[in-house]
């Protein structure tokens, strides 16, 4: 057979693909490192989703009010040794207005003036209260109070989740609770520790996932701890044409009609397909809900949702039923920050189902609670969140940090004012532009879909061996070589990459291609050396099939 053997046999290759995706990455990267060291050859890892851009006026404008906060800390003692005393309220919202005007030319000092006004002209906040949660929560000299998020906090993020996950249309009057977490992965640690804490899941319990998906979400539910029976619904769907656009067809979604299936996950954007669930299958999941499963709790994961125009989300949709957990990380290129958010709707099934437990199940959650309150049985189930992560008895010093709370609010913020989506724009002109160049590369044409979010793409090689080449060639595949051979053959003769889409439960035969971290050129390249692989394989086939 005409193709070049790799340094890692393929029984090597079957024992690692056992492996999660990311755990996997660091033996690609020590293979791609190995040929990096010839001549003219840099490795690309597109196997991360860590973004390569920042935003760049909420930092400043995060620098320029911690430096406020540091004038407001001297005022009241300020001793050669560096040691300063604490923001004071009184008075203080005439102090920032004197600093904004005698410092307009400080970077971010706009954004500043802007979420200032913004606070007191649409929500009437008191200036003093206002100024006085900004200063000093940038300064950090006291524990978050109250726990959950900071009071003003809320209503700014509050505001930007209506705009970016609801698109500026709620469907329900009422308002969303939020709790302030460190990022996404956090959030979905306290959510399942939760539920099972509250007897809202308990082991054994059979809950849905929407696959592919983000590796965690595979490996969370079949922790001891958990030991989740598992239904998967699966994103298989295909456009007119026969190409994947991984929808969820009706039969998948007809699954959660099942009321024994407890709680359904997903992620939407999703990841590693980063398509938005369409509008068909949006309403049609919410009558599946609302006729046959009521009760079905859902936990959404909608970090990608800003890289899709006008995206909705399932908190809009069933407000009741969904846990939305939201980071900042991606959009505002913020990994470092660990910020992000968890919203329910004040209306919701959860606090409803509390009240219906069992009798013992009561018992047992208002002796757990009983320190908090003197009635336990009242603890919303978002209050609940907050103190199960720090096993209750700490509930007293839970909550995000400050200053992380401050950055997120002028992360909002910048978003809130920003009326013509000049970020919002140029974050979406990235991703496409490079999702094109990545095709361009490949040599196959782009197939239009307007639910992408273009933050990964995902490649079935089968899906393309079948549809150029016929089932001949597919099970010659099959046949002679490992679902992840593709991306060690990559690692090892280009230097790329890539993570392998069975990892996610996505296609065996499919890679993930993360399009945030790396240089625009960078995908034409990766395109470019993909095509070719595939192109070995084929010479492969071919050479076997002429003896």
């Amino acid at each position: 057979m005409d193709i070049e053997k790799l340094k890692t046999s393929r029984k090597r290759e079957e024992q690692l693909e056992h492996l999660s995706p990311f755990e996997l990455k660091d033996n690609l990267i020590t293979l791609a490192s190995d040929q990096q060291k010839k001549p003219a050859r840099a490795m690309l890892n597109a196997g991360r989703g860590n973004p390569n851009w920042t935003a760049t006026v909420p930092r400043e404008a995060f620098f320029t009010l911690g430096q406020f906060g540091i004038e407001e800390s001297r005022r009241p003692m300020n001793q050669a040794s560096g040691l300063a005393g604490i923001p004071q309220k009184e008075g203080i919202a005439q102090r920032f207005e004197k600093y904004l005007k005698d410092n307009t030319n400080r970077p971010g000092i706009d954004l500043l003036k802007g979420l200032y006004r913004y606070g007191i002209e649409k929500h009437n906040f008191d200036p003093d209260s206002w100024v006085f949660e900004l200063t000093e929560g940038i300064v950090g000299d006291q524990y978050p109070s109250p726990v959950r998020i900071l009071k003003q906090t809320e209503v700014i993020v509050h505001d930007y989740l209506i705009q970016e996950m609801c698109d500026n249309k709620p469907n329900r009057s009422g308002k969303y609770d939020l709790f302030a977490t460190e990022g996404g992965t956090a959030a979905m640690c306290y959510i399942f520790d939760s539920l099972v804490e509250n007897r809202l899941l308990k082991k054994g319990d059979k809950i849905a996932l929407g696959v592919p998906v983000f590796t965690p979400y595979l490996e969370i539910p079949e922790l001891a701890r958990y030991d989740f029976k598992v239904i998967y619904i699966h994103g298989s769907g295909k456009d007119e044409n026969g190409n994947s656009n991984f929808q969820y067809p009706d039969q998948e979604l007809d699954k959660l009609g099942d009321k024994s299936i407890k709680a359904f996950f997903i992620v939407n954007p999703s990841n590693p397909t980063s398509v938005e669930i369409s509008d068909h299958s949006r309403k049609y999941l919410v009558k599946v809900v609302k006729n046959l499963n009521p009760n079905l709790m859902i936990l959404t994961d909608d970090v990608y949702g800003t890289f899709v125009p006008g995206f909705i989300s399932l908190m809009n949709e069933l407000p009741q039923n969904t846990l939305c957990v939201y980071s900042f990380s991606k959009y505002f290129g913020a990994t470092g920050w660990r910020i992000g958010v968890i919203a329910l709707y004040e209306d919701n099934i959860y606090d409803d189902m509390l009240s219906a437990i069992p009798e013992k199940d009561k018992q047992y959650l208002a002796k757990e609670y009983g320190s908090l309150t003197l009635r336990p049985e009242k603890l919303k189930f978002i209050d609940r969140l907050v103190a199960d992560s720090r096993r209750v008895a700490l509930n007293h010093t839970a909550g995000l940090s400050t200053p992380q709370q401050i950055q997120m609010v002028l992360f909002a913020a910048f978003a809130l004012l920003d009326k013509e989506n000049i970020y919002k724009n140029d974050c979406i002109e990235i991703l496409q532009r490079r999702y094109n160049l990545l095709w361009q590369g490949l040599q196959i044409p782009l197939v239009p879909d307007t639910e992408r979010a273009a933050y990964y793409c995902e490649f079935d090689l089968l899906e393309w061996a079948l549809k150029n080449h016929g089932k001949e060639f597919v099970a010659f595949l099959e046949k002679n070589f490992e679902p992840v051979d593709i991306v060690f053959r990559l690692a090892e003769k280009s230097s790329i990459v890539l993570l392998n889409g069975g990892g996610f439960a996505g296609p065996e035969w499919s890679v993930r291609v993360s399009l945030a971290n790396l240089q625009d050129e960078d995908y034409s390249i990766i395109g470019k050396e993909l095509a070719d692989t595939m192109q070995d394989y084929v010479d492969a086939w071919k050479s076997v099939h002429k003896s």
